[in-house]
């Protein structure tokens, strides 16, 4: 069941939960949402054992967008979750979910300790300056209301290939992927897109909650050596590696790996 909870700035953000126990709430990457990707099967592993929250970031799904964007903005809304939560979460945070996950867990919000799985942080002045690339021209599309343009940017972006995106083109799945593209901005803002979206060296090295960063052993170097990056900076920090996993991390050994951690 759907409960739509109320944020900081009276934005509407639709959640529901699952299961029984200390409270988990995933964040979601990038175009997806709690209708199109990856949270429900996460959800449904963890919830013998674990109450799990899942929510539509604002814009999303049958979450409001509100005003103009800003990422404190998503911070208030995973703090109003977390409330929903009880006051206190694990968040699970996922590509660039990750990114807004370490950010709440330095705003004060109930997050009680953080799993990241790859945040996509650039480690190099090749990355950061393709990532300024990209922000640039991702919010040019939005901006003029190129949604599919902004879409295709972001699919090009992370290496899919041209006979996949014209496949996607014509498949249902692309007008669910238009309909968000605006939040294609939010995450890469969420990542300090305009700068690169560099390692945040130095609001990781202030958090003072357990943090474990996990990649997956089949994910391209760029996203393994970001999630090194990213534990190296937070003291304290574990750093484990899923073998046979690549970016599109298989629930069940997600869930494994959280369940492990916090056990």
């Amino acid at each position: 069941m759907t409960d739509f909870l109320t944020s900081a700035d009276g934005t509407a953000i639709a959640c529901e939960a699952v299961g029984e126990g200390p409270a988990v709430v995933i964040v979601d990457g990038a175009l997806c949402r709690r209708a199109f990707g990856p949270s429900g099967g996460i959800a449904e592993r963890l919830a013998d054992g674990h109450r799990v929250f899942r929510y539509d970031r604002r814009g999303r799904g049958e979450s409001g967008a509100g005003g103009p964007y800003a990422v404190e903005r998503e911070v208030e809304d995973l703090a109003a979750v977390i409330a929903a939560a009880g006051g206190g979460a694990t968040v699970l945070g996922l590509s660039s979910g990750a990114a807004l996950a370490l950010r709440a867990a330095g705003a004060g919000v109930g997050v009680a300790r953080v799993v990241a799985y790859e945040p996509p942080f650039s480690t190099s002045d090749e990355q950061r300056a393709a990532f300024r690339a990209y922000r640039a021209g991702v919010g040019q599309d939005v901006a003029a209301g190129e949604f599919g343009a902004a879409v295709a940017r972001f699919m090009g972006f992370v290496g899919s290939p041209a006979s996949m995106l014209g496949q996607l083109r014509q498949s249902p799945a692309w007008p669910l992927f238009e309909a968000v593209a605006p939040t294609l901005v939010h995450d890469a803002d969420v990542l300090d897109g305009a700068a690169g979206a560099p390692v945040p060296v130095e609001r990781l090295a202030a958090l003072d909650v357990p943090v474990l960063v996990l990649d997956g052993g089949l994910s391209p170097r760029m996203l393994r050596d970001a999630a090194e990056a990213a534990a190296a900076a937070v003291p304290g920090a574990d750093h484990r590696t899923l073998a046979g996993q690549t970016h599109e991390v298989d629930p069940g050994v997600l869930a494994a790996a959280l369940r492990d951690w916090t056990a």
